[in-house]
Parts: C-alpha cells; sequence; structure tokens
C-alpha cells in the first residue's frame, strides 16, 4: 500500500511539473502591483474606452508590457494579422500582472506577446526578482488561458541602460531557461538584431533618447519576430471542419 502511494505522489508530480508554466519558481515573493495600481489607472480606462467602440477581434493577438510596447505600429509591423496594442509606458512586469485581467484574459486571445523587464532593471530589481515577477506573470496568464502561446521578447539592450546589460541578459536567461521548459511559452532574443560590430547597441536604431526604438529598431524587431508569431497564430487556428469531421466508415 505505501509502495502504491509513493508511485502514486511520484506520478502526480511529475505530470504537475511538465504543465504549463509549472517551472521551478525563484524563492522570492513577487512584487505587488496593487501598490502602483492608480499610476495606470487613466492610461488603462483609456484602452478600454477604445474598445468600447472598436472591439478587439477574435482571435486577436494581443501584444501587452512597457513602453516599448505602446510606441509600437503592431498593425503596420503585422498588417496580416489581427494584432491589438494593449502597452502602457513605465510599466513593469507587476502591473502588466496586476492588470492582466483587463488588458488581456477577458479577451481570449490566440496569441500573446508579451515585452517588459528594461524598467524593473532601471527601477532596482535584481535579475532573480524580474525572473519570479515574470514567472508570476505566466502563472496569472495560465489560470485563465492554460494553453495560449506566450511570446516573450527579450528584455532590450540600449544605449542610455547599458550599463544595466550584464542585469537584463542574467534576467533573460532565466526567462529563456523557463521557455524552453515549458512548449506554450516562446523566447525571442532581440539583441543579435540591436548590436553592432562592437558587441554594443546601435544607435541608429534608437531614438534621441536612446532608450526607446525608432521606424529602423521595430523593422529589426519585426523580422525577428514575424517568423515565429506567424507560425504560434497558425498552429493556434482550430481545425477546418473538413479537418474536424472523419469520414463515414463504408
Amino acid at each position: 500500500m505505501l509502495r502504491r502511494t509513493l508511485l502514486v505522489l511520484v506520478l502526480t508530480a511529475a505530470a504537475l511539473a511538465s504543465a504549463p508554466g509549472s517551472f521551478a519558481r525563484e524563492g522570492l515573493t513577487p512584487s505587488d502591483g496593487a501598490k502602483r495600481a492608480k499610476t495606470w489607472e487613466k492610461e488603462i480606462a483609456a484602452i478600454e474606452n477604445r474598445h468600447a467602440k472598436t472591439p478587439v477581434p477574435e482571435r486577436a493577438i494581443i501584444f501587452t508590457g512597457s513602453s516599448s510596447v505602446r510606441l509600437w505600429d503592431v498593425a503596420k509591423g503585422f498588417p496580416d494579422l489581427p494584432v491589438v496594442n494593449h502597452g502602457f509606458g513605465g510599466s513593469q512586469i507587476c502591473d502588466a500582472t496586476h492588470f492582466a485581467e483587463r488588458l488581456v484574459l477577458k479577451h481570449k486571445p490566440s496569441v500573446i506577446v508579451f515585452y517588459s523587464g528594461d524598467n524593473d532593471a532601471a527601477g532596482g530589481l535584481s535579475a532573480e526578482q524580474i525572473h519570479r515577477d515574470f514567472q508570476e506573470f505566466v502563472a496569472t496568464v495560465r489560470a485563465e488561458l492554460p494553453t495560449t502561446p506566450i511570446i516573450v521578447i527579450s528584455a532590450k539592450p540600449s544605449v542610455a541602460r547599458w550599463k544595466l546589460a550584464d542585469k537584463m541578459r542574467a534576467a533573460n536567461q532565466r526567462i529563456a531557461a523557463d521557455c524552453r521548459r515549458d512548449e506554450t511559452l516562446e523566447f525571442v532574443d532581440v539583441w543579435p538584431a540591436m548590436l553592432g560590430d562592437d558587441g554594443r547597441p546601435r544607435p541608429e536604431i534608437f531614438r534621441e533618447d536612446g532608450l526607446h526604438l525608432n521606424d529602423a529598431g521595430y523593422a529589426a524587431w519585426v523580422e525577428v519576430l514575424t517568423p515565429v508569431l506567424a507560425k504560434a497564430y497558425a498552429d493556434s487556428r482550430p481545425p477546418a471542419l473538413g479537418q474536424r469531421l472523419k469520414p463515414i466508415a463504408e
């Protein structure tokens, strides 16, 4: 009896370990987005009011995260896909988690594209805390959308925040490792497309502030992201009627 009980426990643990978003958690408490919610309420409400007039399309691809998303003309970058921009500037990962229900979950998107992390690093969070907050975002999404693909864009290098490069690399490495263990997560590393031959950020792809991307910077992101996003969207499509129906046996 004891042996059978132990076997059940082992099998249960294995099943949980293989479930989406079931990677090992950092031993840290996630950052509390509720403490910062008032900062973003006006911007979140504006997004909601916009959709009261123009509803989010069915099976939308929702982009969410910080200003690198908010400033991105995703419709121009991905004209053949039902993309929706729900970025809000200056936000950190915990803010995206706090507002996930209003910006993402209630719309039941076909794919989620997530970018955040460099504001977190600039705000003094460690690589471990950034990783833990990312895990909390995934857990929040997975509670309602257990299999929806999440494409994670790496926290970007920039001229203005180059001194934080090592911290962001460390956070990216942890997040990428989670993505490798979960087939519903896809990590897209934008660093190779953003660094020059000298191994530093290419100034020509940034706005004057050295932090936010210009059109050339977003074009580089689109080139890297397009094949990943197109595949995720195609794979998320329900099968056509003819594919769902089995032929009648003669």
